[in-house]
């Protein structure tokens, strides 16, 4: 074990790395927003009155939570192109560029995110006091206002814990868009050490950085 070039990485990673760590954390938090919006749906989906809505709700998350993540960005980035349903571009936001694998990573990583935030918000909701609802009802207050002004508030103290767990299995999760090729840290790792043959000292490295990450966010 190369002690010296495990430091030196640590100490001087380099704009590459830290360009890299930059995508994997954004990846991270774009995916999570986008996966907290389809459970935000997808969950009150599953509470409708409807047997449809709840039908189809329940056989997304069913589904999704059936496929494994690495399996779901794939047929996302290479399946659907192959498929001719639909491929990826590279494209320029604000005068950043998206390029077409980090598109795929977020929007697989949210979709099979969504499906777990789902069962979060309705156990969120479903832990609201039926009494409360009923209570709201009865003066009055309209279904949206009640959902907004009762609902929500408290079924957020229950959604938050479990929220913050799966934002720390999503930094880790991230390493998985290696295979479809978003240069995050894992994959210029990988990189590297075609070229240092130091493939443990910095596999070391990615693993504390990983373990930073989380802790950080713990």
């Amino acid at each position: 074990f190369d002690w010296a070039f495990f430091i030196e990485r640590i100490v001087n990673p380099g704009a590459p790395y830290l360009n890299a760590l930059g995508r994997t954390v954004t990846m991270a938090v774009l995916a999570m927003l986008l996966g907290l919006l389809i459970g935000l749906v997808v969950g009150f989906g599953r509470l409708s009155r409807f047997a449809v809505i709840r039908s189809a709700c329940a056989f997304y998350v069913w589904f999704i939570r059936g496929i494994p993540v690495l399996v779901l960005l794939v047929m996302l980035f290479y399946g659907m192109a192959a498929a001719g349903l639909f491929r990826f571009s590279d494209i320029d936001v604000f005068g950043l560029k998206l390029t077409a694998s980090f598109q795929a990573a977020v929007i697989g990583l949210a979709i099979h995110e969504g499906a777990y935030m789902a069962e979060i918000v309705r156990n969120g909701v479903q832990s609201v006091a039926r009494g409360q609802v009923e209570a709201a009802k009865s003066l009055g207050m309209s279904p949206w206002l009640v959902t907004w002004r009762i609902v929500i508030p408290q079924a957020t103290r229950v959604i938050v814990p479990p929220f913050g767990n799966d934002f720390n299995h999503m930094l880790k999760t991230t390493s998985l868009a290696s295979v479809i090729g978003v240069q995050e840290i894992f994959l210029l790792t990988e990189a590297m050490s075609a070229t240092t043959f130091k493939s443990f000292e910095l596999l070391s490295v990615v693993a504390l950085n990983y373990l930073v990450l989380t802790a950080i966010w713990n």
